[in-house]
């Protein structure tokens, strides 16, 4: 067994929602076999997977699961809560909270959306379940289905970057992202792959 682990973060179907997503749950479209085979037969099969507990996330590594270890859903994999802007449009949280929206995507940190949580909050929180993970399975790949600003929170982990240069990565649906945790701390080995 390897001394390095291996996170391999896999964001949901699509959803098709032109709104703000956090903690309201709606499905993902997995229609799309096709990808959804390429996906599962780029991951190791020896790896354990882990879910969000959000259905798009719940439902998308039902469909990769193969004969892989399930470890129970986390609900601190959800994605970022938006608090009162989950639902609403982009263009209406720009109007009704000009500046703060403004400041919570040009200097993430510490600024939350009206009761919802921060970058760093969210970051606190996936990093505390990852590092818990890691503890308990030393060595091991581990899948985890989430979403798109969990993963970014790992991304700059992994680079060890600002939330802001994280914030400039591209993460698709149903692309893989590569934390590795080895001798010399976290590192992102691949960022968004479409396999």
């Amino acid at each position: 067994m390897s001394n390095q682990t291996t996170w391999h973060w896999v964001r949901h179907g699509p959803t098709h929602e032109k709104a703000f997503v956090g903690w309201r749950d709606v499905p993902a479209d997995l229609s799309d076999t096709a990808q959804i085979e390429r996906l599962t037969s780029h991951l190791p099969n020896d790896a354990l997977l882990i879910s969000s507990d959000l259905i798009r996330a719940r439902a998308t590594a039902d469909a990769i699961a193969g004969s892989r270890t399930r470890l129970p859903d986390h609900p601190d994999l959800r994605e970022f809560n938006f608090g009162d802007w989950d639902g609403k449009h982009f263009s209406d949280v720009a109007k009704t909270h000009p500046e703060l929206s403004r400041a919570y995507w040009e200097t993430p940190g510490d600024i939350a959306p009206p009761n919802g949580e921060s970058w760093n909050a969210a970051a606190l929180r996936v990093s505390r379940v990852v590092d818990t993970i890691t503890a308990a399975h030393p060595g091991r790949h581990v899948i985890a289905v989430a979403h798109i600003g969990v993963i970014l929170t790992q991304v700059q982990r992994g680079l060890s970057s600002t939330p802001e240069q994280a914030l400039g990565h591209n993460i698709d649906n149903l692309s893989v992202s590569e934390i590795v945790l080895g001798s010399a701390g976290w590192k992102a080995r691949h960022i968004n792959q479409t396999p």
